[in-house]
């Protein structure tokens, strides 16, 4: 199995683990903007550490953070915290798999801002793949109790959906920037200078909007410090597979993170599994398997 394949299963774990407990802090004392800030809080100097050991371990040379590299990095840094803002708000509305099922329409819309940001083409096999994929995330969105689709869950949901595509498309353009040779590398310190800058400029708007806000946080380290691992896991395993293959085809193989959070939402939260969330699942799954064939 290729190793972007690899990077984008783990990523999507951790990411699911990480929204989790996010919605435990949610469900708590702390606001959507608080829970978000905890996934940066701990992880960057984490990260900077273990960037710095793998790079003396394997010797390479220090990279040079050129201003493309910053300004995709920044960029998509920004575009991350209002997407993971609209993901945690969700979770007061809908069930934590629902939520993370409108936030998986970011595949489409990634490789549509990939095409027009940085020039990413797909196969016609692969948006073949990816289409059945986000018929997959149709089936898994209906609403409680049946209804429309177009509610206030629903444009929450796609505006995460927007933003996390803004998001990756400029991480995958940071990631070309740096351009180390070593997957690895490039994501722990493309992730080092990410969660550093998102670090800082949350905790400006906090402090300004909500400042009971960050004593909340700080107070809840015991989750807040294990949010952030999760999201340093996660984050890193996603810039190493932006560096290796197109955003788009990351994130497609990514949409098992939508099998992982029906599991949690089962077992964790105790959230039925419906007949329709099956198929879902299962149309899903087949897009997931077509995407690494036909790219792999």
């Amino acid at each position: 199995m290729e190793a972007w394949v690899l990077f984008a299963i783990a990523a999507a774990a951790a990411q699911t683990l990480r929204f989790a407990l996010q919605k435990v802090l949610t469900g708590g004392a702390l606001s959507p903007a608080a829970a978000t800030w905890a996934r940066f809080l701990w992880s960057w100097p984490i990260a900077i550490l273990l960037a710095l050991l793998w790079g003396i371990w394997t010797g390479a040379e220090r990279p040079t953070l050129t201003p493309a590299f910053l300004l995709w990095g920044m960029a998509g840094g920004l575009f991350q915290i209002l997407a993971t803002i609209c993901t945690v708000s969700l979770f007061r509305l809908r069930a934590f798999a629902v939520g993370i099922t409108f936030k998986k329409t970011e595949v489409m819309l990634t490789a549509l801002v990939g095409f027009v940001l940085l020039g990413d083409r797909l196969s016609a096999a692969g948006v073949a793949a990816i289409a059945a994929g986000f018929f997959g995330v149709i089936l898994l969105s209906g609403p409680p109790g049946g209804g429309s689709l177009l509610n206030r869950a629903a444009g929450i949901g796609l505006l995460s959906g927007v933003f996390f595509a803004l998001s990756a498309v400029c991480y995958r353009g940071a990631t070309l920037a740096l351009d180390t040779g070593d997957p690895v590398l490039t994501g722990g310190v493309t992730l080092s200078v990410v969660a550093l800058w998102q670090t800082v400029a949350l905790g400006v708007w906090l402090a300004w909007r909500e400042p009971g806000q960050i004593r909340a946080t700080l107070a809840a380290w015991r989750t807040t410090s294990l949010v952030s691992v999760f999201s340093l896991m996660g984050s890193w395993s996603w810039f190493a597979a932006f560096s290796l293959m197109n955003a788009a085809y990351v994130f497609a193989v990514g949409q098992v993170e939508l099998i992982f959070s029906l599991l949690v939402g089962w077992l964790w939260f105790r959230e039925p599994l419906k007949a329709r969330e099956l198929l879902g699942m299962a149309v899903l799954t087949a897009s997931i398997l077509g995407v690494t064939a036909l790219v792999g």
